[in-house]
């Protein structure tokens, strides 16, 4: 088979559409594509939506003093773009299928960008919670559309899996780099850079995306505004009650709220009206026949798992690290480079891998790794080493996820015809979003009820902490393991889809 310099299966046919990879962007009239500066911009837009969730948490106290935010209005800094992002993650995959990823994406990073300025000269509370929810809208659009974007600029094969690779570790490390370049930033400059250091970037992004970036084809059809509506609202109660519903640090639960009951009820009714919408529309935000995949429901299922995990991993390791072992920002952040280093070696391994084995057998290896590491961080205490309580752990559980991200992306995208990879991209990353909150919901009530009972019975303050929060670290772990009974009982696609050669068309060798 005719391979280029590297070895990539350049010239094989596509199983799900019999074209060579790439023939549709070309007959949009693409430029020809530098893989590697594509790939860079694809990464660098992946990593500034994701670090964004992280990187104004650490400037939170600083914005409170200069901009006099109460302690229940400061939540809003992070919900607002949470919020906006998880709501129309649905809206914005469809529009780069109806309008051409690349612009749409474009058009995501430059409203990310702007809004990233305007909310650094804020002045006003008001001004900055509109920036923060604008920054949100711009994320919905670029995020699901630099994944499909992936699919549309490189060959399948070899050179798919890599960039899936890179785009899983910036998914994952975006958190950890957030902590970093925002201690850095709040440390040795103000709290208004941790936005306008966006700036720049965007900036670099949106002008080098339409020389390196292949346009997928427009696709005939009308927005599904009844769908889009019910969709984005229904998204948004449903991260705002999770949001909202946790117990907090004083053991006080919010489950039985009328905000969280209101929230979580408009969810159900609005997500149920979408699901009627979308059944009988013609022209479908999310269209029936993209869930009829046992395989890509499988990989949707698994990205909430691991977003419920992930996410509370995250957050219930980083109170630990500064309210129990007294770190500063910049110090927990350059204490998670090593998660980094892994899922990024391990993402690697995997993008090699997948074609060999499958996309079953490493998901299922990945999560019960992972499983194993966080049981391992539940062992944590106050008098715990950073080496041997918190290090091991932590690399044991970023080489499970490590393993996990690029089969689960890439099954999310298998079979998908052209003019749905935006809107199965979108649920991926909607996944993850949900399975955010429901993982700060479900393991905060989890964590802080144990933290209560702790304090209740006269332990330490730090002891209450590392107790609570190791009740949390078991259930990420039971929800990790879960994604192995997932992957064993939904997913069939074969390796030959993985590898993107069809063995008939195109014999190895």
């Amino acid at each position: 088979m005719p391979k280029n310099g590297k070895g990539n299966a350049l010239s094989a046919t596509s199983p799900q559409t019999g074209r060579r990879p790439g023939a549709a962007a070309r007959d949009a009239g693409a430029p020809p594509r530098r893989l590697g500066l594509a790939l860079a911009v694809i990464a660098t837009a992946q990593l500034m939506v994701v670090l964004d969730t992280t990187i104004v948490n650490v400037a939170l106290p600083h914005i409170q003093d200069a901009l006099h935010f109460s302690g229940s209005s400061l939540e809003w800094v992070v919900n607002g773009y949470t919020l906006a992002f998880g709501g129309l993650l649905l809206l914005g995959g469809r529009s780069g299928d109806l309008l051409g990823r690349r612009r749409i994406f474009i058009f995501g990073i430059l409203l990310f960008t702007a809004a990233s300025l305007i909310g650094g000269l804020a002045t006003g509370q008001a001004w900055l919670l509109t920036a923060r929810a604008v920054q949100g809208v711009g994320a919905a659009f670029a995020a699901p559309t630099a994944l499909s974007l992936i699919a549309v600029t490189f060959p399948e094969g070899a050179a798919r899996n890599r960039a899936m690779a890179v785009y899983a570790a910036m998914s994952v490390a975006g958190g950890s780099v957030g902590l970093i370049a925002g201690g850095l930033l709040v440390n040795y400059a103000d709290w208004r850079w941790v936005l306008f250091v966006n700036v720049p970037i965007g900036i670099l992004v949106a002008l080098l995306a339409p020389r390196v970036l292949s346009e997928s084809e427009r696709r005939p059809g009308n927005f599904d505004l009844p769908g889009a509506v019910t969709a984005s609202l229904g998204l948004a109660a449903l991260v705002y009650g999770l949001s909202s519903a946790a117990t907090t640090a004083n053991g006080v639960s919010h489950w039985g709220d009328t905000k969280v009951i209101v929230s979580l009820t408009a969810a159900a009714v609005l997500l149920a009206a979408f699901a009627v919408i979308e059944a009988r529309s013609r022209h479908a935000l999310l269209p029936v026949r993209v869930l009829r995949s046992r395989d890509r429901s499988g990989a949707y299922l698994i990205a909430l798992c691991v977003g419920t995990a992930l996410f509370g991993m995250f957050f219930f390791l980083t109170l630990f690290l500064q309210d129990v072992w007294g770190y500063s920002a910049l110090k927990t952040g350059v204490a998670y480079l090593p998660i980094m280093a892994t899922v990024m070696a391990m993402s690697a391994a995997a993008s090699q891998l997948v074609p060999r084995v499958g996309a079953r057998p490493l998901l299922v290896t990945g999560s019960v790794i992972a499983a194993g590491g966080l049981f391992w961080l539940s062992r944590l205490t106050e008098h715990s080493s950073y080496a041997g309580g918190v290090l091991g752990p932590m690399m044991v559980t970023a080489a499970g996820i490590g393993l996990m991200f690029v089969p689960m992306s890439l099954v999310s995208l298998t079979k998908v015809p052209d003019g749905d990879a935006g809107v199965a991209s979108s649920l991926l990353n909607t996944g993850q979003q949900v399975g955010g909150s429901i993982g700060l919901a479900v393991l905060g009530t989890v964590a802080w009820s144990a933290v209560a009972s702790s304090l209740r019975s006269g332990a330490p303050q730090g002891h209450a902490l590392a107790y609570g929060f190791s009740r949390g670290f078991v259930v990420s772990a039971a929800i990790t393991l879960l994604t192995a009974v997932v992957a064993l009982v939904m997913l069939r696609v074969k390796r030959e889809d993985l590898a993107g050669i069809n063995p008939m068309a195109a014999p190895a060798g």
